[in-house]
Formats: C-alpha cells, sequence, structure tokens
C-alpha cells in the first residue's frame, strides 16, 4: 500500500487529501501536470489588480494604528486567498503542516474533533471516539462559538483549531450551542489523541460489527485482521456483518479503497475527475474479499464523511450492502497538499470524486437505502407470564430439552446494541437477510 507514515521525507510529491476539514492525511500521487496544460498554460499577469495589491500593502504599513511586517502582511494574503476558494483549502503554516502529518499517522495532541464551517460558524463535523471531545458528550452538529470566551464568528477552521491545540493537560473551555437551543460550557482538557481506527467485535453469534472511527494508513490491514479474528471467535462463517461509519470524518483515500476491497471481488471502488491530468485517478476491486459474500449493513450519519461516503457509496452502487441510517455530510472533494520553502504547504481542492454508478456526493451525501433516525430505546420488562411449564402435571416434550418454566431465562450481557437504536435496527435487519438468503 502507498501511504507516508509520519511523511518522513518532506521532499513530498503531491497529497492526496479527502479527510473532513481538519482530519488531513495524506498519500503519495503524481507529480504536477506538465506545462502547457488548463492548469498551468501561463497567462498575462493582471497588473492593475497587482497595482492595487501593493497599494493597500502600502497604505496598511503607513497608516495601521500598529506597525505590520511584510510577511505577516503577506501570510495573511496568502490565507486570504485560499479561505475565499472553499472551507477546504488553506495555507499551512508549518503547524498546520506538522498536524497534518501527525494525523496521517493516527497520532495527535488536542481535543479529539473534527470540525468544519458553516455560515461563519464553526462546526462539529463529529467527535473521535475515547478523546476527551467525545467524553464530554461533545456530539456531531453542535457549533461552537467561542473558545475561551472569544468568538468564533468570522476565524477561519486553521484559527479555530490553533486555539483548540495546545500543551498536554492544559484545560480549554468551549462554548456550544445544539440545535438552536441556549448555549452552554464545557471544560476539557488537552489530551494525546491516539486513534485506533477500527474495533470489532460479534453481536450474537454469527453477527460480527465492524465500527471505523476514520481512515488512516493502516485502516485496510486492520479491517482485514478484524475480519478474520472475527471468524475465529465465531467459530465458523459467519452470518452477516455491520459496517459502522457514523460520526467517520474521513481520511487517507487508499484506506477506503482498501477497506472496500475486502468486502468486493470484482467492480469499481470510486474515481475522481479534475481540471489536471494527475486528478483523474480510477480504483478497482483486485478479487480478495474476504468478507465471504456474507450480507452486509453500513450504518452512516450526518457524521459520515468523505472518505466514509466513498465506502457506503462503492457497496451501496454494487449492491454490496444495504446503507441504513441518516444521509451523510456531503464532503466530495478532493485536496491536493501542494510543500512549498520552510516546511509549509498549500492545500486546494484538485478535484470531485464520483461512487461507480457516476454520482457526486458533493453538497448532497449518501442518501441511505432505509432512513432509520437516532432514537432512545427504553427497555420495558417482559412480565413473568405463567407458562405450560408451571403446571403440574404437564406433558413432556417429546423432542427432548429440559422444560423452560417462569423465570428460568438468564439474565443477558450488556451490548451495544442494547442502547443504541440504530445498530439494533441494522442488526434487526441483518437477521432478516441472513434468514433469507438461506445462511
Amino acid at each position: 500500500m502507498l501511504h507516508l507514515s509520519r511523511l518522513t521525507s518532506l521532499a513530498l510529491t503531491i497529497a492526496l487529501v479527502i479527510g473532513a476539514p481538519l482530519a488531513f492525511a495524506a498519500q503519495p500521487a503524481p507529480a504536477v501536470a506538465p506545462a502547457g496544460t488548463a492548469a498551468t498554460s501561463k497567462a498575462p499577469l493582471p497588473l492593475e489588480e497587482l497595482r492595487t495589491f501593493a497599494e493597500v500593502m502600502d497604505r496598511i504599513k503607513a497608516a495601521y494604528v500598529e506597525p505590520v511586517d511584510d510577511k505577516t502582511l503577506l501570510e495573511n494574503a496568502i490565507k486570504g486567498m485560499l479561505s475565499n476558494l472553499d472551507p477546504h483549502s488553506a495555507y499551512l503554516g508549518p503547524e498546520d503542516f506538522t498536524e497534518l502529518q501527525e494525523s496521517t499517522s493516527g497520532e495527535f495532541g488536542g481535543l479529539g474533533i473534527e470540525v468544519g464551517a458553516e455560515d461563519g460558524f464553526i462546526k462539529v463535523v463529529s467527535p473521535i471516539d475515547d478523546t476527551p471531545a467525545s467524553k464530554a458528550g461533545i456530539q456531531a452538529g453542535d457549533f461552537i462559538v467561542k473558545i475561551n470566551g472569544q468568538p468564533t464568528r468570522g476565524q477561519t477552521m486553521t484559527e479555530a483549531v490553533d486555539k483548540m491545540r495546545g500543551k498536554i493537560g492544559q484545560k480549554i473551555t468551549l462554548t456550544l450551542v445544539r440545535d438552536g437551543g441556549t448555549p452552554f460550557d464545557v471544560t476539557l482538557a488537552r489530551a494525546v489523541i491516539q486513534v485506533k481506527s477500527v474495533k470489532a467485535q460479534l453481536l450474537e453469534t454469527g453477527y460480527a460489527y465492524i465500527r471505523i472511527t476514520q481512515f488512516q494508513v493502516k485502516t485496510g490491514e486492520e479491517v482485514s485482521k478484524a475480519l478474520a479474528k472475527l471468524r475465529k471467535d465465531n467459530g465458523k462463517k459467519l452470518n452477516g456483518i455491520i459496517l459502522d461509519l457514523r460520526n467517520n470524518p474521513g481520511g487517507v483515500l487508499q484506506a477506503a479503497v482498501e477497506v472496500v476491497d475486502h468486502f468486493i471481488t470484482k467492480g469499481l471502488i470510486v474515481y475522481t475527475k479534475g481540471r489536471i491530468a494527475n486528478s483523474e485517478l480510477r480504483f478497482s476491486a483486485t478479487g480478495k474479499d474476504e468478507s465471504e459474500a456474507v450480507p452486509m449493513v453500513v450504518l452512516i450519519n450526518g457524521g459520515s464523511a468523505s472518505a466514509s461516503e466513498i465506502v457506503a457509496g462503492a457497496l451501496q452502487d454494487q449492491k454490496r450492502a444495504v446503507v441504513m441510517g441518516t444521509t451523510s455530510f456531503g464532503k466530495g472533494s478532493v485536496q491536493t497538499v501542494l510543500p512549498l520553502n520552510n516546511d509549509r504547504a498549500l492545500k486546494i481542492t484538485t478535484a470531485l470524486y464520483f461512487t461507480p454508478n457516476g454520482r457526486s456526493i458533493q453538497a448532497q451525501g449518501i442518501v441511505p437505502d432505509i432512513e432509520v433516525r437516532k432514537a432512545k430505546i427504553t427497555n420495558e420488562a417482559d412480565g413473568d407470564y405463567f407458562k405450560e411449564a408451571d403446571l403440574q402435571g404437564h406433558l413432556g416434550n417429546g423432542n427432548g430439552g429440559a422444560d423452560k418454566p417462569t423465570g428460568s431465562g438468564s439474565k443477558a450481557k450488556a451490548m451495544p446494541q442494547d442502547d443504541d437504536y440504530q445498530l439494533a435496527q441494522a442488526l434487526s435487519l441483518l437477521k432478516g437477510l441472513s434468514i433469507t438468503s438461506g445462511r
């Protein structure tokens, strides 16, 4: 698998990034398109606009209330150029570029929140499992309106994330608004975020559950190991698999392709289209399906973005899985990281990706085959009904086996589906699919 582990060489080629905002992960890609293409052909310099730029810069230096050096003005101008293109293009200073490298390896410092921009505010795309953010109860869709009492409106994502990152153990207070309600504060401590991208277990005998929290360079390998362990723990072929991509903000493109490859035998997985030749990529299955073609359900929600949408869209188009949940985030663009001098880089949107059937997910998302919204489960006690086996002198069962009078059932071990309505519905559907397929 092609990947960059912590991007050890700074003599980088272009890297494709498809994660949700500030969930950056990179992989090598071909060199820049040759001169003469539409993207690189030279056009006359806009002299009038450049004169205006120089005049504005000169006026700021001369008249602004405090002295401003050339470096600050020029870096702010670059940031402005990129921030007005789209929400995902950005200028990466040395610290931001380092954060990109760290997120590729799955370990970084911070709160564990994937964020995006909406209507001038910073919005939580999803909290990462087992991080300060998720433990504090921060939810996908929350708006971060203040950081340590300072309003975030008008800030770029990079500026907001810079404020949320800091010394390990240091506390920070976020002011959140949820579902248009009253603002409330959440105080949490920064920590080293070590993200385990794949979790797996048997929900019941024969029914496997795999959750991917985000797509890192080793996620495909981790899914392969999880499938092998689940088969071993089950002792025989599985009856069905639930792949949980809820609140997964995305990550490495190659990892998403590898995950899909574990569940299909042939066909297109995803392709990208852009203005330069290097943005035209196609990824297809290699025929190494490790799931043994058992029935499958994929869970998504509004926090499922980018690489998650590639996986869900591919499995949906290939008729390999039933997609269940709510409509996904809708990030269908590819970012290219262009390293600059002095450990800086540009991250610009260069392509859109498409599902096997040619669907662009951009700003629309993946629509589930079966919509199931999040809900609370209230378990009602099953009354101890008087049964035949309680009657004195009842007949025995000719087929053998012990009688089952009232209260003979053992208390079941608590499982994830017990208080997760969407997961419980997915498991019920999976059982039905397994029965009707004769497994």
